[in-house]
């Protein structure tokens, strides 16, 4: 399983790609936020094979929607009619401060951001309850 990671900016997007094995999370690339962004990972999708999509739900300190909410959800919407696949959302909170935390010489972290939200997604998945595994 391949998955797709994004954290929605206004500005940039950020891009996280899986492993083929749907386990661990990269970050992949940082989209400038246009017209063109929704053609582009269309294509990265094809060309990487992914099966999946995940965003950032963009959240407040109280765990309710943001400002930016909205047009996340614009986005996913738009984003839906030109890729056939299942866009999942994922709770994040202050994903771009943790990865600029870690990354500290770099200017931009939009994908590293992605790949902590997509990051996650995965370990909150493959969580099993301990008696599933004996």
């Amino acid at each position: 399983m391949r998955y797709l990671g994004i954290d929605y900016g206004t500005k940039r997007i950020g891009l996280a790609i899986s492993d083929d094995g749907g386990t661990l999370a990269f970050p992949y690339a940082i989209l400038e936020n246009s017209k063109s962004s929704l053609g582009e990972i269309k294509t990265i999708c094809a060309h990487e094979a992914v099966e999946t999509i995940i965003i950032g739900e963009s959240v407040n300190y109280k765990g309710e929607p943001n400002i930016v909410k909205k047009v996340i959800d614009r986005f996913i919407v738009e984003l839906r009619k030109i890729v056939e696949l299942p866009i999942i959302e994922e709770r994040e909170f202050l994903s771009t401060q943790q990865a600029r935390f870690y990354q500290k010489k770099r200017k931009r972290v939009d994908d590293s951001a992605a790949a902590i939200i997509l990051q996650s997604y995965i370990d909150r998945k493959n969580n099993r309850p301990i008696l599933e595994t004996l």
